[in-house]
């Protein structure tokens, strides 16, 4: 059994009728997004649980083999994707999925979202969730072990609302890679709403605007 990750944990009201889990990026912390719940306003959902989880530690090669907070390895040659790592975390995320299952929220008023590192988990795990989730979301990211998803995918979550969010000088995730995400997975069927914005690997508030207004939505139901 997988031990779940130390997480934050927001709740804007008893009993939360929702929940969105938020993965943070290499290097960083459940912290980092814990304004979200504070700056998107799902008032007309209803009581939210935000749940911010903290990567654990470990070694990253491309930073020269120090130890931090990574959701999995990041090798010097990108195409040589950390898969046994990214099964790990992919194991971690499922059980804070099943725990908010556990403790009163289905599948399906839940949305996954992440950042960089983040949006690569909440892809890679989400898609392949055998229940249907409310909806994936990913900021500055990439689709990681992207030649196995036809065969690995969900039936569950062929349908799952897909929002993307990236910087146009992006000098992390190059645009590109961001766009052959996309690209990729309206290629399998997805329905994906995709955004560009002037800005590097960060966050910016009209990014914040259209990802409350997407989450508004496929949480509405």
């Amino acid at each position: 059994m997988n031990h779940l990750p130390e997480t934050i944990e927001i709740e804007t009201g008893p009993d939360p009728r929702a929940s969105v889990i938020v993965l943070h990026g290499l290097g960083a912390s459940g912290h980092d997004f814990e304004p979200f719940a504070q700056e998107i306003d799902l008032r007309a959902v209803g009581p939210v649980r935000w749940v911010f989880p903290h990567a654990p530690a470990m070694p990253v090669t491309i930073n020269g083999g120090y130890s931090m907070p990574a959701w999995y390895d990041i090798r010097v040659d990108r195409s040589n994707e950390d898969e046994a790592g990214l099964r790990r975390s992919q194991a971690l995320v499922n059980g804070l999925l099943a725990r908010e299952q556990a403790r009163g929220v289905p599948a399906g008023r839940t949305v996954l979202a992440g950042f960089s590192q983040g949006c690569a988990m909440a892809l890679l795990t989400g898609l392949r969730y055998p229940q249907r989730l409310a909806g994936v979301a990913g900021m500055s990211g990439y689709l990681p072990l992207a030649k196995l998803l036809a065969d690995e995918r969900s039936a569950a979550n062929a349908d799952v609302p897909i929002w993307l969010g990236h910087g146009t000088q992006d000098e992390m995730v190059a645009l590109p890679r961001a766009e052959a995400t996309r690209d990729a997975l309206q290629s399998l069927g997805y329905a994906v709403q995709w955004h560009s914005y002037p800005m590097g690997h960060t966050v910016c508030l009209e990014e914040v605007a259209d990802l409350q207004r997407w989450l508004q939505q496929v949480l509405a139901a």
